[in-house]
């Protein structure tokens, strides 16, 4: 589990540990899955996850523009052999010279753009590897944090409850309690009394006496 951050020491130790643990483990690109989006409905961003998101973007956008790039390049560089195939055994001019030498340096041109794109495309997996999961650490640490507070809440609220589920056990011992009370205390006055005075002293609290009275009030 990914705790809270620490020291720089205590980082670099724990991205060690999990750079062995998921050593030959394929992360998938997070910022392409919607539900990794979604995860941060309830965290929100950080400014690190903002910045390591712009520049993952950025490399994959790169990525495109390389592979885009050297489709061009092929392109241009076939017509250009061809170009040079098709003029072979023709008859050799000062113009036929210059326009073979154009062609050539063109294709030397192509060749190191080539060679460009190609170094450019091997290193961008890694580097695309290595945003992809500095930000899957950076979002692992934001959802553990979110967990550790959510079940911080979650025992606070459950020793609320108990408590107040206790309080209110109380308070019903004490309704029931009061309700026998009265229930005894009429009794024992209706003995006493009898039922002749006792009606004349409940038409005061005769709840639906009281009602109509309450009524003509308004």
């Amino acid at each position: 589990m990914i705790g809270k951050r620490g020291g720089n020491n205590k980082n670099r130790q724990n991205d060690a540990k999990y750079r062995n643990a998921l050593s030959g483990r394929q992360i998938p690109l997070l910022i392409l899955d919607n539900k990794w989006h979604r995860l941060f409905t309830q965290t929100g961003r950080t400014t690190e996850i903002e910045r390591l998101t712009n520049k993952l973007n950025g490399l994959l956008k790169r990525q495109g523009k390389v592979n885009s790039g050297m489709q061009d390049v092929h392109r241009v560089k076939k017509r250009l052999m061809e170009g040079i195939i098709a003029s072979m055994g023709g008859e050799e001019t000062s113009r036929y010279d210059k326009k073979m030498e154009e062609s050539k340096r063109l294709i030397a041109e192509c060749n190191t753009k080539l060679n460009e794109y190609r170094d450019e495309n091997q290193a961008l997996p890694k580097e695309i590897e290595d945003v992809n999961y500095e930000l899957m650490l950076e979002t692992m640490r934001i959802c553990y944090d979110r967990l550790h507070k959510n079940t911080e809440e979650i025992k606070a609220l459950d020793s609320w409850i108990i408590k107040t589920r206790m309080e209110l056990k109380k308070k019903i011992v004490q309704k029931q309690e009061k309700e026998t009370a009265n229930h005894e205390l009429y009794s024992y006055m209706h003995d006493i009394l009898g039922s002749k005075v006792m009606e004349i002293f409940d038409m005061k609290y005769d709840p639906e006496e009281s009602e109509a009275e309450e009524g003509s009030d308004e």
